[in-house]
């Protein structure tokens, strides 16, 4: 569902049609939140992304799923941790996580594009370059996925991130929750699950996952960059981020481990990794996280 006041249809346009032609970022968008195939929520920009028609708000509640991967509510399916690579049954399970976090990251960027429409054309630029990663790591976690016989759409997914949604009210606090929460987070992560990896011998996978975490500095890089330019004056970054990111934003924004040469690539400074590396991270459910 989303909310507007406009037919549902009116922004729908579908990728088919504008072959190698320009685009408006905000139909782009829309068509990768409502495909209701893998295949359209995966699919590139056909052509050059223009942003001259924002629109109005559009703030959708939920996307449109294909069969199969509808977001379970509630509590997240259980996910194995990093060191269950070394197990082939689970290590299947894992990545198919792993591709649903990148799929809602994909319709979230999307998601902020609409939602944002008087936001700095640098920033949905910005936006829209993300949203073409996230696209390009799924697809990636869905070939090791294939590779080892599994096809996405064989476990219940979650919708962890798309369930923070209604309480993003503003671009600030779009970076604070999906960039420097859950990307910042997922710097742990993917390292974890590069030396999960390696330790059972998937070279391609522990690859697959460093280049998600080697972009993943980048897009952490551009939510800092931009948390500058929208916090109040006066506020310091930390009272910035706890104040606008979702509940318990700092003990989500880390895992068991904590990556700081990768947080001072993207340009974090010192007082606010203090304060991050001496939080407890803790798991969806509140629980200390472990690894």
């Amino acid at each position: 569902m989303r909310r507007d006041a406009r037919p549902r249809n009116s922004l729908h346009l579908g990728l088919a049609g504008a072959s190698m032609m320009p685009m408006e970022m905000r139909a782009f968008a829309a068509a990768v939140i409502e495909a209701s195939t893998l295949e359209g929520k995966l699919a590139s920009a056909p052509g050059q992304l223009t942003d001259s028609e924002p629109g109005i708000a559009l703030r959708y509640d939920e996307p449109v799923r294909p069969p199969g991967l509808e977001m379970v509510p509630g509590a997240s399916p259980k996910v194995p941790a990093p060191a269950g690579m070394c197990d082939p049954s689970q290590r299947p399970r894992i990545l198919h996580a792993l591709a649903n976090h990148e799929l809602q990251a994909v319709e979230l960027f999307a998601w902020a594009i609409l939602a944002f429409p008087g936001a700095p054309k640098a920033f949905r630029q910005g936006l829209a370059n993300i949203l073409a990663d996230e696209q390009r790591h799924c697809r990636l976690y869905l070939d090791r996925l294939t590779a080892m016989g599994g096809t996405f759409g064989d476990y219940a997914v979650s919708g962890l991130f798309w369930r923070r949604a209604p309480e993003i009210d503003s671009p600030l606090a779009f970076v604070c929750t999906m960039g420097l929460t859950y990307e910042g987070a997922n710097l742990d992560f993917a390292l974890e699950h590069v030396v999960a990896a390696r330790a059972a011998g998937d070279e391609a996978t522990a690859l697959v996952l460093q280049e998600v975490h080697d972009d993943e500095i980048t897009h952490v890089a551009f939510a800092w960059r931009w948390m500058q330019v929208f916090k109040e004056a006066g506020k310091s970054n930390w009272e910035t981020f706890v104040g606008a990111g979702p509940r318990h934003a700092a003990e989500r924004a880390r895992g068991p481990t904590f990556d700081r040469p990768g947080r001072e690539s993207a340009g974090m400074d010192d007082e606010f990794l203090d304060h991050l590396e001496r939080t407890s991270p803790t798991a969806p459910g509140g629980k200390p996280r472990g690894r």
